[in-house]
């Protein structure tokens, strides 16, 4: 993505305050993850629900991260959604269970969050799905 973040910094949190601390201390990581990144390569998970966030902090730090131009949803043992916040290489996964509770809530920093790769095994095997679909087509199948 190139060219401004979908988030107007006009609309953000203000930045000062006991409430800020939290939200503060985990853009800090996120700032290191993105410098790490930018030198190695090297995707960064940070678990949001093992933070110790007092009632509103999430909401903040969600606030101050914003919401990017790309969304995903995966359905694997429950839905999991993927944005990218305002920020570039900086992805939120919320993983969920059948249930829709909440199991884990993440920021990755990296080019595009590992979830949306697809296994090298599948793609191995793609030619041969292909093949057969395309061999079901040819005999009148769908």
């Amino acid at each position: 993505m190139t060219g401004g973040s979908v988030s107007d910094p006009a609309t953000m949190p203000a930045a000062g305050g006991p409430d800020w601390d939290a939200a503060k201390a985990i853009l800090n990581e996120v700032r290191h993850a993105l410098r790490h990144f930018v030198a190695t390569g090297e995707s960064t998970l940070i678990d949001l629900r093992a933070q110790p966030f007092a009632p509103g902090d999430l909401e903040r730090l969600l606030a101050w991260l914003g919401r990017g131009e790309v969304e995903a949803r995966v359905e694997a043992l429950g839905p999991t959604r993927v944005w990218e916040s305002a920020v570039p290489g900086v992805w939120l996964v919320d993983h969920r269970d059948g249930d829709d509770q909440r199991l884990t809530l993440q920021i990755e920093v990296a080019e595009f969050p590992e979830i949306l790769r697809s296994p090298a095994q599948d793609i191995e095997q793609a030619v041969a799905i292909l093949d057969a679909r395309l061999g079901a087509a040819a005999d009148g199948g769908p």
